[in-house]
C-alpha cells in the first residue's frame, strides 16, 4: 500500500503567510481548546483525499515513519503521538473503521525515517491483519 503524507505542520488560514502550527506535543499541550480544535479539522482536511475511500472492516496496524525537516535532534514521540491521535479520529470520522480503539488497532509502530530538508513529513502505512 501506498503511505499516507502527513504534514508536519498545518496553517489555518488560506495563504501561506498564516502562523504554522507545528503538530506535537509541546505545541499541542499549549493550544486554547478552540485552537486545538480547528487544527484538528486542518489536518483531517489535508489527508482527507488520501484515505477517504478506504474502509477496514477488520484489525489494523499503523505504522508512522518520521522524516524530519532539519538536522535538529528531536523526540520523534512528542511528534508522532500528536500524528497517531489526530489520524485515528480522522479514519473514524470519515468511516475508515468503526472504532480507534484497541479493537480495531490493534498495532502502533513508530519509526524514525530520517532527514529530508525539502520535504519534512510522517508516511502512514495502514495494513490489515
Amino acid at each position: 500500500m501506498k503511505p499516507i503524507i502527513s504534514p508536519l505542520f498545518v496553517r489555518l488560514t488560506k495563504t501561506d503567510k498564516g502562523k504554522k502550527y507545528h503538530l506535537n506535543l509541546n505545541q499541542y499541550r499549549n493550544w486554547y481548546y478552540t485552537t486545538s480544535n480547528n487544527i484538528k479539522k486542518k489536518y483531517k482536511e489535508l489527508i482527507t483525499d488520501q484515505i477517504k475511500d478506504f474502509k477496514f472492516e477488520g484489525k489494523i496496524s499503523l505504522t508512522y515513519t518520521l522524516f524530519r525537516g532539519t538536522k535538529r535532534k528531536g523526540d520523534k514521540m512528542n511528534v508522532l503521538c500528536i500524528h497517531d491521535k489526530f489520524f485515528c479520529d480522522a479514519l473514524v470520522e470519515l468511516g475508515c473503521i468503526e472504532d480507534d480503539n484497541d479493537e480495531y488497532i490493534v498495532e502502533h509502530v513508530f519509526k524514525l525515517g530520517g532527514y529530508d530538508k525539502n520535504n519534512g513529513r510522517v508516511e502512514i502505512i495502514i495494513e490489515e491483519v
